[in-house]
């Protein structure tokens, strides 16, 4: 087996591992892993989850590891800046939290705020669509093409 195939089954059970934990709420998600019980396993879990999604897409697809289309430039740009996002996906919500169990309050000033918490959400929702969205445009381009190409033969 390739070493691009390994990295594609190993991010892709890496994704669905996560899912798992997380759909089915276990309780691995709140081992703590320090003495004050304010850093769960969790968090990391979901990190890994997060960086291994836009990696199965990536791994999984060679026109958006090498695009050849200007579509499929967009899309391969679109799921590297996803991948950078998920990467960076602790320390951006370390700064929206100021803690890493990311809970928020009802605090008035920004950091662990409400609206540190929208930010939060909006950047978790963004790092786990896109890189389906990209997937799926690439599918219907793809599909769009091979439908545009039999119609001119």
């Amino acid at each position: 087996m390739g070493n691009r195939k390994i990295r594609l089954f190993t991010a892709l059970a890496i994704v669905v591992f996560t899912i798992l934990l997380l759909v089915t709420g276990s309780p691995l998600l709140t081992v703590a892993l320090d003495r004050s019980d304010s850093i769960p396993l969790g968090t990391f879990i979901t990190w890994a989850g997060l960086i291994a999604l836009p990696l199965t897409v990536y791994y999984g697809v060679q026109e958006l590891r090498a695009p050849t289309t200007r579509v499929n430039k967009i899309l391969s740009l679109s799921l590297k800046s996803v991948l950078l996002l998920a990467f960076l996906w602790v320390p951006l919500s370390y700064a929206l939290a100021g803690n890493l169990s990311f809970s928020f309050s009802e605090k008035v000033t920004f950091q662990g705020g409400q609206t540190a918490m929208k930010w939060f959400w909006r950047l978790s929702y963004t790092v786990a669509i896109v890189p389906i969205l990209v997937l799926l445009v690439y599918w219907v381009s793809a599909l769009f093409s091979r439908l545009m190409s039999t119609e001119e033969h």
